[in-house]
C-alpha cells in the first residue's frame, strides 16, 4: 500500500462514441474505473477517489455521457446501454490502457454489469453497488413496470419514460428536486414505513410530491449539493433521464444475452434500506449462478441507495479489500 498522500484530482476530456467524456482520476497502478448513477456524476465518487489512489489505484470517475462536462447527444436513443458501454472502452484505451476494474452505482452499476458481460477482454472485474446483477431476458421493461403501482398511483420509471414529462417537474428548482430525491432514499431521512412511498407517483401528480420536507441527509453537505445542482442546472435533466427511455431498446439489444452469467471476479455492496436490494432480492439469490466468481454480497444494515456516500468508509474497506484479492 501507498504511504505517501495520493496527488491532487486531475480533470480530462477523452474521445469517446459519446463525443467527449469528462474524466477525473487520482493516483497511479491499475486502473478502476467507477461509473455513476442517476441523477449524480464523478462527484458521487468524490470519497473513494482518493481513498483508491492511497491504496495504490488509478482511480478514474467519468461523468456518463447526458451529465457534467460529458457530451450530450440530443438523439433519445443515443443512450441505449450498448452505447454507455462503448464509451467505458473508449475511456480505458484513451487513458493508455488495456484493461480495468469496473465499479459502478444504481444506473452505473447496470453499465458496468454490461460492460463486463459484453467486453469481458477489457473489464477484469466488476464492482455492482446498489443495483443487483439481474443477467438480460424476461418480460419487456416497460410492460412490467406498467402493471406496477395499479390504478391510484405510477411507478417513477413510467413517470420517467415520456421526453419533457419530468423534466417539467424539475426545472424550476433542480437544487430542490435533487436535495428531496436524495433525501427521499437516504436511510437517515426517507419516509417512514406506512407513509406514501416516493418511487410513485400519484396519478396526475408529481413524484416531487412524495420528497419528505426537512434537512439534507447526513452524507451530503449545502456544498455537496451546490455541486450536484450546478452541473445539473447547466445541462438540464434529458439526458440524464434518456437513460430510462432506452430499456426498451437494451431489451431489444441484449437479447442475445439472455441469462447469460458474469464469468469475472465480482463484488456486491449494498444497503438494507434501499428498495433497489429488496426489490430484487431474487436477483441477489441467484448470484451463484448469474455471478459465480462472486468474492461477496455485502447489504450495509441501516444503509439506504447512495451507498458510496452514505457509508463511505465501510465501502472504501471493501472496495480495497477486494481490489487486492485481484492482484495476489
Amino acid at each position: 500500500m501507498r504511504s505517501e498522500p495520493p496527488a491532487a484530482l486531475r480533470h480530462s476530456i477523452v474521445k469517446a462514441p459519446a463525443g467527449r467524456l469528462h474524466v477525473v482520476e487520482q493516483g497511479s497502478g491499475p486502473l478502476v474505473l467507477l461509473v455513476h448513477g442517476f441523477p449524480e456524476s464523478w462527484y458521487s465518487w468524490r470519497h473513494q477517489l482518493p481513498a483508491l489512489a492511497a491504496a495504490g489505484y488509478r482511480a478514474v470517475a467519468i461523468d456518463v455521457r447526458g451529465y457534467g462536462r460529458s457530451s450530450k447527444p440530443t438523439a433519445l436513443d443515443a443512450y441505449r446501454m450498448l452505447d454507455l458501454v462503448e464509451d467505458n472502452v473508449a475511456v480505458v484505451h484513451a487513458l493508455g490502457e488495456e484493461s480495468a476494474v469496473v465499479v459502478g452505482h444504481d444506473w452505473g452499476s447496470n453499465i458496468a454489469s454490461t460492460s463486463a458481460l459484453l467486453h469481458p477482454e477489457v473489464f477484469r472485474a466488476v464492482g455492482l453497488l446498489s443495483v443487483p446483477y439481474a443477467p438480460p431476458g424476461g418480460p419487456r421493461p416497460t410492460d412490467i413496470f406498467g402493471r406496477i403501482g395499479g390504478p391510484e398511483q405510477e411507478f417513477y420509471v413510467s413517470y420517467f419514460q415520456e421526453p419533457g414529462r419530468a423534466e417539467a417537474e424539475i426545472e424550476p428548482d433542480v437544487r430542490g428536486w435533487l436535495a428531496g430525491l436524495y433525501a427521499a432514499l437516504s436511510a437517515d431521512t426517507m419516509p417512514a414505513e406506512g407513509e406514501p412511498d416516493p418511487h410513485f407517483v400519484a396519478r396526475g401528480g408529481r413524484l416531487c410530491d412524495r420528497f419528505p420536507a426537512g434537512p439534507l441527509p447526513s452524507w451530503l453537505s449545502e456544498e455537496d449539493l451546490d455541486v450536484f445542482a450546478g452541473e445539473f442546472e447547466r445541462t438540464g435533466l434529458a439526458g440524464a433521464l434518456n437513460r430510462y427511455r432506452n430499456m426498451d431498446r437494451d431489451w431489444e439489444d441484449l437479447a442475445p444475452h439472455r441469462g447469460a452469467p458474469i464469468e469475472q471476479p465480482s463484488l456486491f455492496i449494498g444497503g438494507t434500506r434501499d428498495a433497489s436490494t429488496t426489490w430484487m432480492s431474487d436477483a441477489i439469490d441467484a448470484y451463484p449462478t448469474t455471478l459465480p466468481r462472486l468474492s461477496a454480497s455485502h447489504l450495509l444494515e441501516d444503509c439506504g441507495h447512495w451507498v458510496q456516500q452514505e457509508r463511505p468508509d465501510e465501502v472504501n474497506s471493501l472496495l480495497t479489500d477486494w481490489l487486492a484479492t485481484l492482484r495476489s
